[in-house]
């Protein structure tokens, strides 16, 4: 009897394992990819399928800010020494080597900078081969039923570049991050008239994706206010426009259609006081900048 019933026991553990391990099989795509595993709000912008998600994850991560404070930085080595490097939009690094790195992992872009990154399509759908996209916009602008003009666009985009690895955020990241604003804020992204910021996005994604994130280059929410503070242009790669600090108070006091930098700033820390999210150039003091937007 009791050789009988460890026989039994041998059988049932061999029927489970081989019953995980063709559920394994049956998951894993010919790419390598886990089905419906992985970051479910991120879907692969693929002809013939929209089934699978965004499976990437990295133990330390560099969040590179696209700010003027990168200008004379002279950061590019510590950043590259990162296990992934992660830019926005359309923040070039050739010629900004030094500061800035060259190495990217994973850029997340708005559907306005599409268009920038599609003039310049060679450099970042062919030198950039190995950089994971991830894409973010409204539903008007992104929807699939082929009244999506963006959405058209980077789908043309990865026909021509099948190995450039594209990814949308589905209308339901989208809803759930206006959701964390409100949550945060106490206020309805559209009631309120704000647009969330690619940063934003860029955040929601990296707390899933990283085990830590140091940030480069981003200001706080109190930055602007402090007496003596450095005058950079927006974007480290445009000289001669208008300075970082001008633009952030133009689009917090915007009735309609502004970003809410300066608020997202206060919202980062207090996210960084609860997970493991380093500013750095310049450096944030937490305990000042957790206050309510």
């Amino acid at each position: 009897m009791k050789m009988k019933s460890q026989r039994f026991h041998w059988v049932c553990l061999v029927i489970v394992t081989l019953s995980v391990l063709l559920w394994y099989v049956h998951m894993t795509r010919s790419d390598g990819s886990t089905g419906n595993m992985g970051l479910q709000g991120y879907v692969r912008i693929i002809p013939g399928r929209m089934d699978q998600f965004l499976n990437m994850h990295c133990t330390q991560c560099a969040l590179v800010s696209s700010s003027g404070q990168m200008q004379g930085a002279d950061l590019g080595k510590e950043i590259d020494q990162m296990g992934c490097v992660i830019r926005m939009n359309n923040a070039p690094t050739e010629g900004y080597e030094l500061d800035v790195g060259s190495k990217t992992s994973l850029r997340v872009v708005s559907h306005t900078s599409v268009p920038l990154l599609m003039k310049n399509e060679s450099y970042y759908f062919r030198h950039s081969a190995d950089t994971v996209y991830v894409f973010w916009g409204p539903e008007r602008n992104m929807r699939q039923d082929g009244k999506g003009q963006i959405f058209n666009a980077l789908m043309k985009m990865a026909t021509k570049h099948p190995q450039v690895k594209m990814y949308m955020v589905t209308r339901e990241k989208v809803q759930y991050c206006d959701r964390v604003f409100q949550n945060e804020t106490g206020k309805n992204r559209m009631k309120s008239g704000a647009f969330l910021s690619t940063g934003f996005f860029t955040m929601i994604l990296l707390m899933d994706m990283c085990d830590s994130i140091h940030v480069y280059g981003m200001i706080d929410d109190k930055y602007c206010s402090r007496a003596g503070h450095s005058v950079v242009p927006y974007h480290y790669y445009e000289k001669g426009r208008v300075d970082e600090c001008r633009m952030y108070r133009m689009h917090e006091r915007a009735r309609h259609g502004g970003h809410r930098f300066i608020t997202e700033k206060a919202i980062y820390a207090r996210w960084a006081s609860r997970n493991s999210v380093e500013f750095k150039h310049p450096s944030w003091n937490l305990q000042e900048s957790s206050r309510d937007p």
